[in-house]
């Protein structure tokens, strides 16, 4: 492993930081955001929301991108973009202008994604991927922990007097510094044929906007965005009739695209996601399992963000304190993966459980939490990286879209199903609200449990001898010729 490998992972776990942080670091600025620029509450919404919609529509077209143009040059564009959508974000002069900037942001965070963890896989295999994987898992935990605090003490503190708009410009200087780094330190992937072996046409060095599928992008994105929003939506308005109809729509939506990729595929044509990753070795359980282990995750902090503060009376101060317990675990298990993540995980979520039916308090409820955040940490990187190792490299774009569209899908949905458990059974009082919460939680994590015992069974495929390591290469190129 050359130094030149390693000096590229902070680059990119720097766009894994700042897009993760993003998701988070609005929220605490809300009330400012409100008054500073008169927006009501569907502004607000949108502010919060805008941000995941675009994200969850946009990570499968950005996966097909990455192997049409290279993973390091969409890489480049996509964190070019989200550092001129933060500054838009912190120079918006009404609530419509912010709403654009933060959709603008997610779309941004879409087309980084994918790349950083195709570019994870490429760039190392065997123990350094492990280790890899391990500081990708840190870096969100990082951000996790540090998401709402950031934005409360930039907020508070009020950096030059810019207030709310502090949390968004605060990206730019760490934006313009990796971009300045990618040319020095980012290597470029060998470019891959498509599974079909027809030569992409080439313009230059890269594909071709006649090799992109427009229509199948907007219908994915449609798709995607209709389903995201009615879920999200839904939740917070109480279910309203639109939302069941969004959802009913979405299916034919998804449906026709399906159909469009099958047809390109028959007819020699490259399709936007060709549908024959999902038969790689591990890969549809492997979806499954980073589905749940992300839908526990949301659905956790659903039940504590309620159960903290009115079921425990604590301030919001104090049930964050206690609330950190999981991300602590969460961020020190990461950085030593292994093999007790899902045993953890569903030991720390039962412990929780008898804590809350006997009542014993918020020390008892942070010591679970600690154990449950530890699972998630041991679990996560090597999940991810177990996901992708069994893919061939002319997949992998699409398998890092596709993975990031089911780690957020996972996280509403399990948000969803969690919430509608946890107000089910309101009536009995906030600790049968809890327990009704955490029990789909457990229910969540024993089928990530499951999926690692039969991976255990089966043992782990050698990363070295793996599809994606055999045939992902990487150039190592002087800066100068680098695009």
């Amino acid at each position: 492993m050359t130094a030149r490998r390693w000096s590229a992972l902070p680059v990119l776990l720097a766009a894994v930081f700042v897009t993760t942080l993003d998701f988070f670091v609005v929220n605490l600025a809300v009330p400012s955001i409100r008054a500073g620029l008169r927006a009501d509450d569907a502004d607000v919404q949108l502010v919060i929301a805008g941000y995941g919609l675009a994200y969850a529509a946009g990570l499968i077209v950005s996966g097909r991108l990455g192997d049409l143009y290279g993973h390091r040059r969409v890489f480049a564009l996509g964190l070019a973009l989200f550092t001129l959508a933060s500054a838009g974000c912190g120079m918006a002069y009404d609530a419509g202008v912010l709403v654009a900037a933060r959709v603008a942001q997610g779309g941004a965070a879409a087309l980084l994604a994918p790349q950083v963890l195709t570019l994870l896989g490429a760039l190392y295999q065997g123990a350094d991927r492990a280790r890899a994987f391990g500081w990708y898992g840190a870096a969100v935990g990082l951000a996790g922990v540090s998401g709402q605090v950031a934005g409360g003490l930039l907020v508070a503190a009020d950096p030059l007097g810019l207030g709310w708009r502090a949390c968004f410009l605060v990206n730019v200087p760490a934006g313009v510094v990796a971009l300045a780094l990618i040319g020095r330190v980012l290597p470029r992937t060998g470019r891959v044929l498509p599974p079909t072996g027809r030569s992409l046409p080439r313009t230059g060095r890269s594909g071709s906007w006649r090799d992109l599928d427009l229509a199948g992008a907007a219908l994915v994105a449609a798709g995607l965005a209709v389903v995201v929003l009615c879920l999200v939506e839904g939740r917070e308005q109480g279910w309203p009739q639109w939302t069941w109809w969004g959802l009913a729509a979405s299916a034919p939506i998804l449906g026709a695209f399906v159909r469009r990729q099958r047809r390109l595929a028959a007819a020699g044509r490259v399709p936007l996601l060709d549908l024959a990753v999902f038969g790689e070795s591990g890969f549809p359980s492997g979806l499954v399992a980073v589905a749940l282990l992300f839908g526990t995750s949301a659905g956790l902090s659903f039940v504590l963000a309620l159960y903290a503060q009115e079921g425990l009376g604590l301030t919001p101060l104090a049930a964050g304190a206690m609330c950190t317990a999981l991300n602590a675990g969460f961020l020190a298990a990461s950085l030593r993966p292994g093999p007790l993540g899902a045993p953890a995980l569903v030991m720390g979520l039962v412990v929780l459980y008898g804590v809350v039916t006997w009542d014993l308090g918020p020390y008892a409820v942070g010591a679970a939490l600690l154990v449950t955040g530890a699972g998630m940490g041991w679990l996560m990187s090597p999940l991810i990286s177990s996901v992708l190792s069994g893919v061939r490299a002319e997949l992998a774009g699409a398998a890092a879209g596709v993975l990031g569209t089911v780690q957020e899908a996972g996280g509403v949905l399990g948000g969803t199903l969690t919430g509608a458990a946890f107000f089910g059974a309101l009536d009995g009082g906030w600790d049968a609200a809890a327990r009704a919460g955490v029990a789909v939680l457990i229910v969540g994590a024993s089928g990530v449990l499951v999926h690692s015992f039969r991976r255990a069974r089966r043992g782990p495929a050698s990363e070295a001898g793996s599809p994606a390591a055999a045939r992902f290469h990487v150039k190592q190129e002087r800066p100068a010729d680098c695009p």
